[in-house]
């Protein structure tokens, strides 16, 4: 057998794109990516320069590379300068880049995040806005230790409608916050471990007269009285499980609200009248006249023997059994217990 033999190793489809990647792709970095992100938020080199801390002509360098690059691999430039004191032209490929680098950089910042997570260097908390004393309380527990492991607490605010796919998808460690329970009822979650703070009803804040809505009012009676409900949250889950999914139909819906303190405001202008159903703490501090924005609504006790509100930490039953007591996230949870009221 005559002349040389050359090896051949068998190569998967994904190996032989990646030995084959042009070059020009391998030179983009994810610092060219950022700045590219931040040209396309700010609009202009001059202002992402000041965003990123740089001088201008480190940005233009950048986006001159990046043109350079994809105008060889795109057959087009991403960005294009409009002239002095105009904003920059991002091109249909740039405009294409710009979404590809924005889910790039947040897959790797997410994935790391995931991996600090697994390690325990990392404790998500979700927590309500009504919740982050209770966060801060139990923190004071752990602070240190957290610190002198380099533990990262990242605290995300978190919808009451969101609690259990947050945790079932792991998005987050722990939840602070509200949900919806039988009234007088045991835990009927196995797999979600809770630490309760505090169980709780609820209460009506309104602008009607006494002889339309009186001093009490039972779930039933909530038919006949125009309301102020919001669109999804705690509130809409305690309609849900009183009238059932299509609970709208049978109710006189007055107005629907986002958040609490436009509700607020629409009973107080008296451009609506009727009543909105709230926590009964909230109940409480306006009956007290603290609630600033309450001012010349009525309280109304709601009577409801069905559901009540469970104010608590939530984290999902396996992530709190898989790991030993020093894990940071056992140790938040130990913090929580310690704060928590007896009940």
């Amino acid at each position: 057998m005559s002349g040389s033999s050359q090896l051949v190793l068998p190569t998967s489809t994904t190996l032989h794109r990646l030995l084959n990647m042009p070059g020009a792709l391998l030179d983009t970095t994810m610092d060219q990516l950022r700045t590219l992100l931040t040209v396309h938020e700010t609009r202009s080199a001059l202002r992402a320069a000041r965003a990123l801390g740089r001088e201008q002509s480190s940005v233009q360098k950048q986006l001159d590379t990046l043109n350079r690059n994809f105008l060889e691999l795109c057959g087009e430039a991403l960005v294009v300068k409009q002239g002095r004191g105009k904003d920059v032209l991002f091109t249909p490929t740039g405009e294409s880049l710009v979404e590809l680098a924005r889910d790039t950089l947040a897959e790797w910042l997410d994935g790391i995040h995931e991996c600090r997570r697994k390690l325990g260097t990392t404790v998500t908390v979700g927590t309500t806005r009504y919740m982050l004393d209770t966060l801060a309380k139990a923190w004071h527990h752990v602070e240190d230790e957290f610190q002198e492991r380099d533990v990262d607490l990242k605290v995300v605010h978190i919808r009451t409608k969101d609690i259990w796919t947050k945790l079932e998808t792991q998005e987050v460690d722990l939840v602070c916050g509200s949900v919806v329970t039988r009234a007088g009822a045991g835990w009927e979650r196995p797999e979600f471990e809770v630490i309760e703070w505090r169980r709780g009803g609820l209460a009506l804040l309104t602008n009607l007269p006494e002889t339309v809505v009186g001093d009490k009012v039972r779930v039933p009676a909530l038919r006949s009285v125009p309301l102020v409900v919001p669109g999804a949250g705690l509130i809409a889950e305690f309609l849900r499980g009183w009238f059932g999914p299509d609970y709208r139909q049978g109710l006189d819906i007055a107005a629907e609200i986002d958040e609490i303190q436009y509700g607020i405001s629409l009973l107080r202008s008296n451009l609506v009248k009727g009543a909105m159903i709230v926590t009964s703490g909230l109940g409480v501090v306006a009956a007290n006249n603290e609630l600033r924005e309450g001012s010349g609504l009525r309280v109304v006790q709601l009577a409801d023997d069905s559901l009540e509100r469970l104010v608590g930490v939530f984290a999902r039953t396996d992530a709190l059994a898989k790991h030993p007591a020093d894990h940071p996230l056992k140790l938040l949870w130990t913090a929580f217990e310690r704060e928590a009221p007896a009940v």
